[in-house]
């Protein structure tokens, strides 16, 4: 291999899956108007897989951790030991990094659906992907929340395992903050979830904007199931009940049913 990277191997055969017998590709294919994609099209299975082996290492902190002896005092057979296996600075390092992957896989999430937007770069999508632009605003409004996600997705990516306090008369010289580590981490995924909805929603109406062309079977697979969540949007409309209902089938993997048999071969 080029690069031997389990996690960008998984991302490249992903996408290969889901992509595979696209029409819409294969109507690219001999275009030189596209011989470098943007960073956030092109890299998607460098970056993507990435965070795949970022979050592969966090999970086997987490695991060890739940598998570990983290009191203190340690009682063993015979004694009873003070030692310092309470202090958390693994679960500290391990939650900072997921904060940090999340931020990073929301934000190019964000250029994504950027893209999409801008008729100068959407390769003859119209403005906003809306069937009237300028008398509606289409997803402009939705990529100010993806945009606000990203924002706070940020500040909590802010590192927290180098922000130890002395507490205890300086007995307590060095603290992991892995509690509020593991916090943060856990209010990123959610709003990273949000995101990618809004990339959802903005993908599956820049398709129907497509057509005649098709997407490729999983892909369109996929997008006939946000349909049955999501109208496409002809006029403005309120999308805060769209965009929740797709951050919903994320979190409960109905996207795997969608795809069917294909979906035992995305990791």
């Amino acid at each position: 291999a080029l690069r031997p990277s389990p996690g960008q191997s998984a991302s490249a055969k992903n996408l290969r899956l889901l992509l595979g017998s696209s029409p819409t590709v294969a109507s690219h294919r001999a275009s030189r108007h596209a011989v470098q994609d943007a960073y956030s099209l092109r890299c998607a299975p460098q970056v993507h897989g990435a965070a795949r082996d970022a979050t592969t290492f966090c999970r086997a902190v987490v695991e060890r951790e739940l598998a570990s002896v983290v009191d203190n005092p340690v009682v063993l057979d015979g004694a009873i030991v003070s030692a310092g296996n309470f202090h958390g600075q693994a679960l500290a390092y391990a939650a900072d990094l997921l904060a940090s992957v999340c931020a990073d896989l929301a934000a190019i999430s964000e250029r994504r659906i950027d893209r999409l937007l801008d008729p100068a770069r959407s390769r003859g999508l119209p403005a906003f992907l809306s069937p009237d632009p300028g008398r509606n605003s289409g997803f402009m409004l939705a990529q100010y929340t993806a945009a606000a996600m990203v924002a706070a997705l940020r500040h909590a990516a802010t590192p927290l395992a180098v922000q130890s306090a002395s507490t205890s008369a300086g007995q307590e010289d060095h603290v992991s903050m892995s509690f509020e580590a593991a916090r943060r981490s856990r209010e990123s995924v959610p709003m990273l979830r949000s995101v990618l909805a809004v990339e959802l929603c903005c993908a599956a109406q820049a398709l129907e904007l497509r057509a005649p062309l098709q997407p490729a079977p999983a892909t369109g697979a996929l997008m006939t199931a946000i349909r049955e969540l999501v109208a496409p949007l002809r006029e403005d409309r309120a999308l805060a009940g769209d965009l929740a209902s797709v951050d919903v089938w994320l979190a409960t993997e109905r996207w795997r049913t969608a795809l069917g048999p294909l979906a035992s071969r995305i990791r």
